[in-house]
């Protein structure tokens, strides 16, 4: 009555079950908002975070110029563990597509360096003051500037496995990536907490104020300090008068000055799903029946795709919020604790499979 793991039966499948099952973040988990998500969804976007991490920011170049904008978290020590050597594992955390770094986000990027991951914020063009030096952004389930980041990590830690986990929205650059890269994908697991399946969708039904109105204040204020040079390419009037994520989404990617595209054209080229089937490296998907921001379950999950695809995992739980998954202790999140149980399940597996029937490790 807790949660439920819905999936293609396999080996794989039947360990991840036993290791979650014997998870005591499952056991304990909580919810102490039963009746309001859309309250604990709040607190999710404007608390701050406890204990205030520290970073080291690195911006990385990419071939048009551009940059995107990797934070190590590097503290603060006295929080916990110290970091990891040469061979840890290193974390991609994914924001969500406003860019926006949660609470929960730190958190999570925090109990993982506790736990000797080698933690790391991947920060879309502009976002998160991460400097625009070309008139373009990347476009909701584009995941060309993911791919450089992941190259780069790749040539920076050779020697360690490469973990990605997104929040929200974000969800959407993380599964349009796995799909498009299939085996290739430099990725040994990932996860999606509370992801967005359907784009198109998501933005046309449209979402609680009281989670658009702080993601589009969010990104005007990130948007109003490049006017200059995105004017070239946009409608600036427009883009800032936008009235809803989806406004402001046609603004800048369907209404552009130079290359207009219709929104039917642009969600062909930017649905997260659109290649899921060539997906080869496991995804485990935390979501929530009582999220307020996806949707109801019914339309807002693609239940077959658990069923058919022997990578993907939907770990479903009756209540959970949008990315809270809270319990009792203050600032834990239990979501938190299953997605890290997740990832030493999936790497005590795939020691075994090499050390007992010698297949090749996931590159």
């Amino acid at each position: 009555g807790r949660w439920q793991l819905l999936c293609k039966p396999s080996a794989l499948a039947q360990h991840l079950l036993r290791s979650l099952g014997r998870s005591a973040a499952l056991q304990r988990g909580q919810w102490p908002w039963p009746r309001w998500p859309r309250l604990q969804m709040l607190q999710q976007l404007l608390q701050p975070p406890e204990p205030e991490p520290l970073v080291a920011r690195e911006l990385l170049q990419l071939p048009d110029a551009g940059l995107v904008a990797l934070d190590w978290l590097v503290g603060p020590w006295e929080a916990g563990g110290g970091g990891g050597g040469v061979s840890s594992p290193v974390l991609l955390l994914i924001p969500n597509a406003a860019g926006k770094v949660t609470a929960g986000l730190w958190q999570l990027g925090l109990r993982a360096l506790e736990r000797g991951f080698i933690p790391v914020i991947f920060n879309r063009r502009g976002h998160n003051g991460c400097p625009l030096t070309t008139p373009q952004l990347q476009p909701f389930g584009d995941p060309g500037d993911l791919r450089e980041a992941l190259t780069y990590l790749r040539c920076r830690h050779p020697c360690a496995s490469l973990l990605a986990v997104s929040e929200g929205s974000g969800s959407g650059l993380l599964l349009a990536y796995l799909g498009e890269s299939g085996s290739s994908s430099r990725l040994a697991a990932a996860a999606c907490l509370s992801p967005i399946f359907r784009g198109r969708d998501w933005f046309e039904a449209g979402m609680p104020w009281l989670y658009e109105w702080p993601l589009l204040l969010h990104l005007k204020q990130g948007l109003s300090r490049y006017a200059g040079s995105l004017a070239e390419a946009v409608d600036m009037d427009r883009l800032l008068g936008s009235r809803s994520l989806r406004e402001l989404e046609e603004s800048l990617f369907c209404q552009t000055r130079s290359q207009p595209t219709s929104w039917e054209l642009y969600w062909e080229r930017n649905e997260p799903l659109r290649d899921a089937d060539e997906a080869a490296v496991p995804v485990l998907c935390l979501c929530s029946a009582d999220d307020p921001v996806r949707g109801p379950p019914a339309r807002s999950l693609p239940t077959e795709l658990f069923r058919s695809s022997p990578y993907f995992f939907l770990l479903l739980t009756p209540r959970g919020g949008h990315c809270g998954f809270p319990r009792r202790a203050p600032g834990r999140c239990w979501g938190h604790e299953a997605v890290l149980e997740y990832f030493r399940a999936m790497a005590e597996f795939l020691q075994t499979e090499e050390h007992r029937k010698g297949l090749p490790r996931p590159r």
